[in-house]
């Protein structure tokens, strides 16, 4: 099987980047170690348990893997800003579940590629207990920026990763140079300043992270943080927007956009189980009902808006503890606004 070969597919299948890195244990596992080991995971135990381990050789996942077939998938997606009132979602969750979507180009790959040749393998999509940006590094996709993204020269940042993991021999691409130099707009624009130095690069400190708190905290956001928050219910992409290789990134149509920007008391009503049901095929179903009605709250009380005094005041009697001391900080926050 040659490389070109496998890119053709991938290109078939509808990915705009694809390459290939050699199945060796990844060069940035120490600096993974190291950033475990000064706490800026958090409370993301995935990242800290049995499977920290298991992203150190790539083998412990396909004992026959040779190489890493890296592919990215563009999702950025054009938009006027979230008006007054309404939410601030992150670009990747407007649509279908990108877990979805990503495996389903994976397994189209794998289906035209077993027709050439068999082979083993192993599809990854984010979950699987591998450091995707290491290897999509490696495979020429992109560098790691001071902001932790991987940015394509001509494209930008806005991908998701997916691998394919395989037992064939394939010519390895060769990582492409670190093209930030000495731009901190990433930095600069963080509210929380969650980019962090860590050694000789940057990290992200989930601690302080805007994506962190709205997504895969469980319980109270640290009050001294959600002032700066601002209207963020789910994500954040400032640190993208910001990015000047992002200024001219191509707008792909593909993707569905039904969650761009909700109406926040729209959201504040919403029922548990039409949470579910809304939610069901898309990211946003992370954080869960109570955890989105907890950003939720927070979003409404920085927007400053008089008119959501009467649902915050409704949220105060929420069944969940969370939810309601969190509405109670946003009514003194929208006092403080006036």
């Amino acid at each position: 099987m040659r490389a070109e070969t496998v890119k053709r597919i991938a290109r078939e299948c509808g990915f705009e980047l694809a390459g290939v890195a050699a199945a060796d244990p990844p060069e940035d596992y120490a600096r993974f170690e190291a950033w475990l080991a000064q706490g800026h995971a958090g409370e993301m135990r995935y990242l800290t348990d049995r499977r920290a381990e298991v992203r150190r050789d790539v083998r412990n996942l396909l004992p026959s893997a040779r190489s890493v077939i890296c592919v990215g998938k563009l999702y950025n997606q054009f938009t006027e800003s979230a008006p007054p009132g309404h939410a601030v979602i992150s670009r990747y969750a407007w649509g279908k579940d990108y877990h979805e979507i990503l495996r389903a180009g994976l397994e189209q790959m794998v289906k035209k590629l077993r027709e050439l040749e068999p082979f083993d393998y192993k599809i990854c999509v984010d979950t699987a207990p591998l450091l995707e940006r290491s290897f999509a590094r490696q495979a020429g996709l992109g560098w790691i920026g001071k902001n932790t993204c991987m940015i394509n020269e001509p494209a930008g940042s806005w991908f998701f990763l997916g691998e394919l993991i395989t037992s064939f021999e394939l010519e390895p691409d060769a990582p492409p140079p670190d093209r930030c130099g000495t731009c901190t707009r990433c930095i600069d624009a963080c509210p929380t300043q969650a980019i962090v130095p860590s050694g000789d690069a940057w990290a992200i400190n989930a601690r302080l992270c805007i994506s962190y708190f709205t997504i895969e905290l469980r319980g109270p956001i640290p009050e001294e943080h959600r002032a700066s928050i601002g209207r963020h219910v789910f994500g954040c992409d400032i640190c993208q927007d910001v990015c000047p290789w992002n200024s001219r990134a191509p707008v792909t149509e593909s993707l569905e956009n039904v969650h761009s920007a909700p109406d926040l008391e729209k959201c504040v009503y919403l029922s548990e189980s039409d949470f579910n049901l809304i939610f069901r095929d898309s990211a946003m179903a992370r954080p869960k009902y109570s955890g989105f009605l907890r950003n939720v709250a927070v979003a409404m009380g920085n927007s400053g808006l008089e008119r959501f005094r009467g649902p915050l005041e409704h949220l105060t009697g929420h069944q969940d503890a969370v939810v309601a001391e969190h509405a109670r900080w946003a009514l003194e926050r929208l006092n403080a606004c006036r």
